[in-house]
């Protein structure tokens, strides 16, 4: 079969995107709202369980011998796991219980307990009938969808600000000041640790200093000096410059400072220690989990030191596929772009409890990036993002369980009871995790 070509999109402006992304949202729900309603459009309220800490034992020291892995080979999908049975509150525990591993590289392994699971509303299943013929690969396949965020004016901004990068070579997504939320196949292969994760750092976005560039240090005293005594010389510089413009040099000079400005405007990165990572238990290999570790592919950074910047908080939805748009969106550090933020949007072709397969462009690098939409908060008219599920990446799923491979756009999805954990590793306190 001869393969697709890949064409590349054609830039397009950022503020104009948002604009017409805007433009349909507005829209859509003023269509909505003549039909007298608005709650697919309002964030519903959940209640959830309780997951507490019942004992925590000490282990010994990773080894750190695991490589990172471009995609994730074997795993159980959404048609492999409809044989399965459904986990019991045991089985559950199990899974939920977590490793900590700190920056000294000792570990814990912690077992809780799940509370008020009955009390939860119901999650669907969200299974759809959509045959794996129409399926899309995560590559990029034909047009280049993806939307370079270059400009510091929005990469540093909400919500491209909330989108960091792992030092092992992935992305993340800001729950906290000092939290981030990753894949956990970034830090661990399912039998051990990866090496990079023994000297952890997170990568927030950082306008770049404009120091050593006058002002500031000998280099810039040094100017200072020079432009004292030389006004005479700097007048009548400008005045050749402007003789120089007028001769049809101007387009030449406006093109080297705006190279220049470029420069200048890019944004960095300033890297930060992690000082702890949890891994929920469901994501290791050789247990009960092997058939749902797909399920459990996330985990949670703890900084060092507090980040300036505004975080995005978590949500719960029981179906996107039901949303009036149907989108999801994520930011994540594409390989193929170095050192620019790649934003994209798109639908969700399938879903599960605790799976999405979804049609976003995207390269390695974008893995464990936030995947989060936009709805309305209840009794409100105020819009708010937040995070539904993490981008886990391309993956070869077992489709029927019998291993025949077939590569699919994955992501994990926050169901009521991983929003209980996360928001306990957050906060450290289960009562403060009860509403969704």
């Amino acid at each position: 079969m001869k393969a697709r070509p890949i064409y590349a999109m054609v830039p397009i402006p950022l503020c104009l995107l948002l604009s017409v992304t805007s433009l349909a949202v507005v829209v859509a729900v003023e269509a909505h709202e003549a039909t007298g309603g608005d709650d697919e459009y309002t964030w519903p309220q959940w209640k959830v369980p309780l997951v507490r800490n019942r004992r925590t034992v000490a282990l010994s020291s990773p080894g750190f011998t695991a490589k990172p892995q471009g995609e994730l080979n074997g795993t159980c999908g959404i048609e492999c796991q409809r044989h399965l049975p459904d986990p019991s509150l045991a089985d559950l525990e199990e899974f939920l219980s977590y490793e900590t591993v700190y920056e000294n590289g000792t570990r814990t392994l912690t077992s809780v307990s799940v509370q008020g699971l009955n009390e939860v509303n119901t999650w669907p299943a969200g299974n759809s009938s959509s045959s794996s013929k129409s399926r899309r690969r995560r590559e990029v396949y034909g047009t280049d969808t993806r939307f370079s965020i270059a400009d510091k004016q929005f990469s540093t901004k909400y919500p491209f600000s909330t989108s960091v990068k792992i030092s092992t070579g992935c992305s993340g997504v800001l729950l906290s000041p000092k939290h981030v939320l990753t894949a956990a196949h970034c830090i661990h292969d399912g039998q051990d640790y990866v090496s990079g994760a023994q000297k952890l750092r997170v990568g927030v976005l950082k306008e770049k200093s404009r120091r050593g560039k006058g002002g500031k240090g000998k280099r810039g005293r040094g100017k200072g000096k020079r432009r004292k005594g030389g006004d005479k010389e700097e007048k009548e510089k400008e005045e050749k410059d402007g003789e120089n413009e007028r001769k049809g040099r101007k387009g030449k000079d406006r093109k080297s400072r705006s190279r220049r400005s470029a420069e200048v405007e890019k944004p960095s990165f300033r890297w930060t220690r992690v000082k702890q990572t949890q891994v929920p238990k469901g994501w290791f290999k050789g247990g009960a989990s092997d058939g749902v570790a797909a399920d459990y592919d996330y985990a949670v950074l703890e900084l060092k030191k507090a980040q300036k910047v505004k975080h995005m908080d978590l949500g719960v939805i029981p179906s996107v596929k039901k949303l009036p748009a149907g989108r999801i969106h994520f930011s994540g550090f594409d390989d193929d772009r170095p050192g620019n933020l790649v934003y994209r949007f798109c639908s969700v072709s399938e879903e599960s409890k605790d799976l999405l397969y979804q049609y976003c462009d995207a390269k390695p690098g974008s893995s464990g990036s936030g995947v989060y939409i936009r709805l309305k908060e209840p009794g409100k008219k105020k819009w708010k993002r937040k995070i539904i599920g993490v981008f886990s990446g391309h993956q070869w799923v077992d489709v029927n369980g019998n291993g025949a491979q077939q590569d699919y756009n994955v992501a994990v999805r926050i169901t009521p009871l991983k929003y209980a954990q996360i928001c306990y590793w957050v906060h450290g306190d289960s009562s403060e995790c009860r509403d969704a």
